[in-house]
């Protein structure tokens, strides 16, 4: 199982995930509602300190495709992630573009369709409570996806092993669950990594 740390703003924040080496991070980007926004050109002056074994999630949220693309050719980001109302067609618009992975997000709450889940045209799909909300969701809604997804919603290294006790994601993903005052905390970045790289499914 791997493991995304997401909403990272600070150099300081690039340094701690240099030293906990998750799997992937994600950069939110132009995205003003969240405390944890970041501009391209920060993303991209962070990318450069980035240890090269892991992965940069670009998130996004409702932005023209032609945007996200332009983002893409760049190589600042390895992996899109759409977190708004990003359509299949906007993907299929997205992968003409570029050939960036992409990931799509879904909100399970009582409007939630797996159906509209599984047969997403993205390369990977997330499941989440909300944007960056910290709260979880019943996982009996999402235990018939056959298809890879990341988890999120709540997850810290306290919760990680009971949250995948039943299900098996593809990568976990954790915001909130590793901040200290809504900032990026080592310690807690270290516990989850150490959590989920030593949690073996099966």
């Amino acid at each position: 199982m791997k493991i995304k740390i997401c909403g990272l703003s600070r150099e300081k924040d690039i340094e701690y995930a240099n030293l906990a080496m998750p799997d992937f991070i994600g950069f939110i980007i132009n995205f003003p509602k969240s405390h944890r926004s970041i501009t391209f050109e920060q993303a991209k002056n962070l990318k450069s300190k980035l240890n090269p074994k892991i992965k940069a999630v670009g998130v996004f949220v409702n932005l023209p495709y032609q945007a996200v693309a332009k983002i893409c050719k760049e190589n600042t980001i390895d992996i899109v992630q759409l977190h708004g109302k990003e359509d299949n067609g906007y993907i299929e618009n997205l992968k003409r573009l570029t050939d960036k992975k992409i990931i799509k997000v879904f909100i399970v709450d009582k409007d939630f369709d797996p159906i509209k889940a599984e047969n997403s045209l993205a390369d990977y799909i997330l499941f989440d409570s909300g944007m960056g909300s910290g709260k979880s969701f019943s996982i009996e809604q999402i235990r018939n996806i056959k298809r890879p997804f990341f988890l999120a919603g709540g997850l810290s290294s306290e919760n990680i092993e009971e949250a995948t006790a039943f299900i098996q994601p593809f990568s976990v993903d954790l915001s909130s669950g590793v901040e200290t005052n809504k900032t990026k905390d080592l310690k807690k970045m270290i516990a989850a990594v150490k959590q989920t790289h030593r949690r073996k499914i099966g």
